[in-house]
Protein backbone atom coordinates (compact mmCIF):
# COMPACT_ATOMS: atom_id res chain seq x y z
CA UNK A 1 0.00 0.00 0.00
CA UNK A 2 1.60 3.63 -1.23
CA UNK A 3 0.14 6.71 0.14
CA UNK A 4 1.49 10.31 -0.19
CA UNK A 5 3.02 11.92 2.95
CA UNK A 6 3.81 14.79 2.01
CA UNK A 7 4.02 17.12 -1.29
CA UNK A 8 7.82 15.27 -2.60
CA UNK A 9 7.24 11.90 -0.40
CA UNK A 10 5.62 8.65 -0.67
CA UNK A 11 5.12 5.66 2.11
CA UNK A 12 5.17 2.58 1.51
CA UNK A 13 3.36 -0.25 4.29
CA UNK A 14 5.34 -3.27 4.61
CA UNK A 15 3.91 -6.34 6.94
CA UNK A 16 5.12 -9.92 6.95
CA UNK A 17 2.52 -12.28 6.65
CA UNK A 18 2.03 -13.73 9.78
CA UNK A 19 0.27 -16.69 8.73
CA UNK A 20 3.58 -17.84 6.80
CA UNK A 21 5.83 -17.09 9.71
CA UNK A 22 5.66 -20.86 10.94
CA UNK A 23 6.72 -22.30 7.37
CA UNK A 24 9.46 -19.83 7.44
CA UNK A 25 10.24 -20.94 10.61
CA UNK A 26 10.86 -24.37 10.08
CA UNK A 27 12.63 -23.44 6.49
CA UNK A 28 15.32 -21.08 8.70
CA UNK A 29 15.53 -24.14 10.66
CA UNK A 30 16.11 -26.57 8.59
CA UNK A 31 18.47 -24.37 6.58
CA UNK A 32 20.46 -23.41 9.87
CA UNK A 33 20.79 -27.58 10.88
CA UNK A 34 21.78 -28.33 7.21
CA UNK A 35 24.99 -25.54 7.16
CA UNK A 36 26.05 -26.01 11.03
CA UNK A 37 24.51 -29.13 12.17
CA UNK A 38 26.30 -31.45 8.74
CA UNK A 39 29.91 -29.57 9.18
CA UNK A 40 28.98 -30.50 12.99
CA UNK A 41 28.24 -33.87 12.38
CA UNK A 42 31.35 -34.43 10.07
CA UNK A 43 33.98 -33.05 12.65
CA UNK A 44 32.63 -33.87 15.35
CA UNK A 45 30.57 -37.43 14.87
CA UNK A 46 31.91 -39.27 17.77
CA UNK A 47 29.56 -36.98 20.45
CA UNK A 48 26.66 -38.83 18.49
CA UNK A 49 27.42 -42.24 19.26
CA UNK A 50 25.15 -43.62 21.79
CA UNK A 51 27.80 -44.10 24.79
CA UNK A 52 28.59 -40.68 24.49
CA UNK A 53 25.03 -38.87 24.70
CA UNK A 54 24.36 -41.11 27.95
CA UNK A 55 27.77 -40.23 29.27
CA UNK A 56 26.83 -36.18 28.77
CA UNK A 57 23.35 -36.49 30.35
CA UNK A 58 24.66 -38.33 33.34
CA UNK A 59 27.07 -35.61 33.67
CA UNK A 60 24.55 -32.97 33.39
CA UNK A 61 22.30 -34.44 35.79
CA UNK A 62 25.13 -34.99 38.22
CA UNK A 63 26.28 -31.17 37.97
CA UNK A 64 23.28 -29.18 37.68
CA UNK A 65 20.18 -32.11 39.16
CA UNK A 66 18.47 -29.07 40.76
CA UNK A 67 19.01 -26.34 37.41
CA UNK A 68 18.15 -28.72 34.88
CA UNK A 69 15.21 -27.58 33.95
CA UNK A 70 15.80 -24.05 34.79
CA UNK A 71 18.77 -23.49 32.60
CA UNK A 72 17.50 -23.33 29.00
CA UNK A 73 14.47 -21.59 30.05
CA UNK A 74 17.01 -18.61 31.31
CA UNK A 75 19.21 -18.99 28.29
CA UNK A 76 15.91 -18.69 26.10
CA UNK A 77 14.92 -15.45 27.95
CA UNK A 78 17.81 -13.88 28.32
CA UNK A 79 18.44 -14.23 24.83
CA UNK A 80 15.06 -13.03 23.84
CA UNK A 81 15.89 -9.76 25.68
CA UNK A 82 19.52 -9.88 24.36
CA UNK A 83 17.67 -10.21 20.70
CA UNK A 84 15.93 -6.68 21.12
CA UNK A 85 18.74 -5.27 22.64
CA UNK A 86 20.85 -5.66 19.95
CA UNK A 87 18.36 -4.44 17.36
CA UNK A 88 18.34 -1.29 19.13
CA UNK A 89 22.61 -0.70 20.04
CA UNK A 90 22.49 -1.53 16.19
CA UNK A 91 20.21 1.13 14.89
CA UNK A 92 21.18 3.90 17.40
CA UNK A 93 24.08 4.01 15.93
CA UNK A 94 22.35 5.66 12.92
CA UNK A 95 19.93 8.06 14.46
CA UNK A 96 20.56 11.36 14.97
CA UNK A 97 19.64 10.94 18.85
CA UNK A 98 21.10 7.77 19.75
CA UNK A 99 19.78 5.36 21.81
CA UNK A 100 17.02 8.25 22.86
CA UNK A 101 15.23 7.35 19.36
CA UNK A 102 15.09 3.44 20.55
CA UNK A 103 11.99 2.40 22.33
CA UNK A 104 11.46 -1.22 24.50
CA UNK A 105 8.24 -2.84 25.01
CA UNK A 106 6.00 -5.69 25.15
CA UNK A 107 3.65 -6.65 22.66
CA UNK A 108 0.75 -8.37 24.49
CA UNK A 109 -1.37 -9.70 21.71
CA UNK A 110 2.13 -11.57 20.91
CA UNK A 111 3.44 -11.94 24.33
CA UNK A 112 6.67 -10.67 23.26
CA UNK A 113 9.25 -7.73 23.62
CA UNK A 114 9.89 -5.87 20.91
CA UNK A 115 12.67 -3.12 19.70
CA UNK A 116 11.03 -0.01 17.76
CA UNK A 117 13.31 2.54 15.87
CA UNK A 118 11.57 6.03 16.15
CA UNK A 119 13.52 7.69 13.02
CA UNK A 120 13.80 6.46 9.84
CA UNK A 121 17.00 5.08 8.74
CA UNK A 122 18.80 4.26 5.41
CA UNK A 123 17.49 0.92 4.15
CA UNK A 124 21.26 -0.72 4.45
CA UNK A 125 21.24 0.67 8.31
CA UNK A 126 17.58 -0.46 8.96
CA UNK A 127 19.27 -4.22 6.82
CA UNK A 128 22.17 -4.06 9.14
CA UNK A 129 20.36 -3.83 12.65
CA UNK A 130 17.56 -6.32 11.82
CA UNK A 131 20.11 -8.55 11.00
CA UNK A 132 22.81 -8.05 13.79
CA UNK A 133 20.71 -10.71 16.66
CA UNK A 134 20.81 -13.41 14.09
CA UNK A 135 24.41 -12.24 13.74
CA UNK A 136 25.85 -12.26 16.92
CA UNK A 137 23.01 -14.75 18.75
CA UNK A 138 22.93 -17.25 16.01
CA UNK A 139 25.08 -17.79 13.12
CA UNK A 140 28.67 -16.81 15.67
CA UNK A 141 27.76 -19.24 18.27
CA UNK A 142 27.13 -21.89 15.89
CA UNK A 143 30.77 -21.19 13.62
CA UNK A 144 32.10 -21.62 16.90
CA UNK A 145 30.32 -24.43 17.63
CA UNK A 146 31.62 -26.57 14.83
CA UNK A 147 35.20 -25.23 15.70
CA UNK A 148 35.34 -26.22 19.22
CA UNK A 149 33.33 -29.07 18.95
CA UNK A 150 30.40 -27.68 21.55
CA UNK A 151 26.92 -29.02 20.88
CA UNK A 152 25.24 -26.63 23.44
CA UNK A 153 26.62 -24.17 21.72
CA UNK A 154 25.32 -25.32 18.40
CA UNK A 155 22.10 -25.83 19.83
CA UNK A 156 21.78 -21.94 20.98
CA UNK A 157 22.82 -20.56 17.51
CA UNK A 158 20.79 -22.91 15.79
CA UNK A 159 17.76 -21.89 17.62
CA UNK A 160 18.70 -18.07 18.15
CA UNK A 161 18.83 -18.25 13.88
CA UNK A 162 15.53 -19.39 14.28
CA UNK A 163 14.10 -16.60 16.55
CA UNK A 164 14.98 -14.31 13.71
CA UNK A 165 12.54 -15.88 11.45
CA UNK A 166 10.83 -12.52 11.27
CA UNK A 167 13.77 -10.19 10.80
CA UNK A 168 14.72 -12.65 7.64
CA UNK A 169 11.56 -11.77 6.56
CA UNK A 170 11.39 -7.74 6.68
CA UNK A 171 14.83 -8.06 5.27
CA UNK A 172 13.24 -10.05 2.63
CA UNK A 173 10.58 -7.49 1.74
CA UNK A 174 13.67 -4.84 1.56
CA UNK A 175 15.95 -6.69 -0.49
CA UNK A 176 15.15 -4.81 -3.79
CA UNK A 177 14.32 -1.04 -2.45
CA UNK A 178 16.22 2.05 -3.58
CA UNK A 179 19.47 2.84 -1.53
CA UNK A 180 17.91 6.37 -1.34
CA UNK A 181 15.15 5.02 0.59
CA UNK A 182 14.37 5.34 4.33
CA UNK A 183 12.97 2.97 6.36
CA UNK A 184 10.65 3.91 9.79
CA UNK A 185 9.88 0.77 11.59
CA UNK A 186 6.54 0.40 12.57
CA UNK A 187 5.94 0.67 15.96
CA UNK A 188 3.25 -1.53 16.71
CA UNK A 189 2.96 -4.61 13.64
CA UNK A 190 5.86 -7.05 12.09
CA UNK A 191 6.91 -4.33 9.54
CA UNK A 192 7.84 -0.87 8.60
CA UNK A 193 7.37 2.10 6.15
CA UNK A 194 9.31 2.82 3.62
CA UNK A 195 9.66 6.58 2.43
CA UNK A 196 10.78 7.67 -1.24
CA UNK A 197 11.18 11.05 -2.60
CA UNK A 198 9.24 11.20 -5.58
CA UNK A 199 10.56 12.90 -8.70
CA UNK A 200 10.21 16.53 -8.96
CA UNK A 201 9.05 18.04 -12.39
CA UNK A 202 11.34 20.21 -13.81
CA UNK A 203 9.09 23.75 -14.83
CA UNK A 204 8.51 23.68 -18.85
Amino acid sequence: MIENTEENCEKELLVIDLRKANWFGLLTLLAAVVIFGIPYYGLWSEQFTLVHIKASFRDLATRYSYLLGLIPLGVIAAGIVFHELIHGLTWSLFTRNGHRSIKYGILWKYATPYCHCKEPLEVRHYILGALMPAIVLGILPSVTAVITGNFYLLAGGIFFIMTATGDFMIVHLLRNKEKTARVLDHPSEAGCYIYRQIPQRRPE
